[in-house]
């Protein structure tokens, strides 16, 4: 009897750990040595709800059929799923480019939460940036059915980081954009701009090509990699508390070591029809997943504050 309670106190001590380097919580201490099959089985309500909302704004007809082919790289349900959103939030996506994931974002906040496009400056020197916003604009535009309550502000360095009023939101989401902050010298800045926004107890959410461990983290991300654990410092000395990870977007096949960084992958496939066959095969890029805290009690969601208004770094990544 005794070597029986002894292996299931082992069985109990490796569930608790498991749950807990998944970033799920540990079970209750076992209160009995009895058999776990005399448990009294979990309520049907135990099990995991589906955000038909989220399945809807990802099915949704109005997205572009090109994005949408990209879905299978880039699992928006399981990392937004992963991120913890509802529908109910104050939402701002950092530099949403030409508009990926605002096609699931903003029609998913639209009756209950509500959508904050953080874009480039319309007034940039750069005539990338100029362009690239007035056709995210005129995407809106296009399906007011769809984005009419989506809010467009502008993020850009070194003066125009105000977005919406500090402490208003509840999550900021930001997909493959610290390369490009890196490359202008000004990721601390970006991420103490992302930190002043949420509210205390708010998500920060993070996918970003992910490099090789055993290589130096380049300051400037030329290739478009950056390091996990270089991303992760960078959060943290902004104020951030590191919470999960998840491999959602890894991608093994990636080995991270083109002539042409990470645009040689796939969409943009930057040799041309230079073994585009390979490249096609990889997929797109290895990505880490990451969601941070800030520091300090969960607030109320959904209530934001107007968005206050408008420099520049360089171009995006795909």
């Amino acid at each position: 009897m005794a070597k029986h309670r002894a292996c299931l106190l082992i069985v109990s001590v490796l569930a608790g750990l498991a749950a807990a380097c998944s970033g799920g919580n540990p079970p209750a201490a076992a209160t009995t040595a009895e058999p776990a099959a005399a448990a009294t089985p979990a309520p049907a309500s135990s099990a995991p709800q589906v955000d038909a909302a989220l399945q809807a704004a990802i099915a949704g007809d109005w997205r572009d059929p090109e994005n949408r082919a990209r879905d299978a790289a880039r699992h928006p349900r399981e990392t937004l799923e992963f991120f913890g959103i509802r529908p109910d939030m104050a939402v701002v996506e950092i530099w949403p480019a030409a508009g990926w994931y605002t096609e699931i974002l903003a029609p998913y906040l639209r009756d209950h939460g509500r959508y904050i496009a953080a874009h480039w400056d319309p007034e940039a020197k750069q005539e990338f940036f100029r362009k690239g916003v007035q056709g995210f604009r005129d995407k809106l535009a296009a399906r007011p059915d769809v984005y009419g309550k989506a809010e467009v502000v502008v993020l850009a360095l070194p003066d125009k980081t105000e977005m919406v009023a500090p402490e208003s939101v509840d999550m900021v989401v930001t997909f493959r954009n610290i390369h490009n902050w890196m490359a202008s010298g000004k990721a601390p800045e970006m991420f103490a701009a992302m930190y002043r926004v949420l509210k205390p107890g708010g998500v920060l959410g993070v996918v970003e090509h992910r490099a090789a461990t055993d290589q130096p983290q380049d300051p400037k991300a030329k290739s478009g990699y950056v390091r996990q654990d270089f991303a992760t410092a960078l959060a943290e000395q902004a104020g951030f508390v590191f919470e999960a990870a998840s491999e959602v977007n890894a991608n093994p096949r990636d080995s991270k070591d083109y002539p042409g960084g990470v645009w040689t992958l796939p969409p943009t496939l930057r040799e041309g029809d230079k073994d585009r066959e390979k490249y096609l095969a990889i997929g797109e890029s290895d990505r880490f997943t990451l969601r941070f805290r800030k520091p300090g009690s969960v607030a109320g969601v959904g209530e934001g504050a107007a968005p206050v208004s408008d420099e520049e770094p360089s171009p995006p990544s795909p």
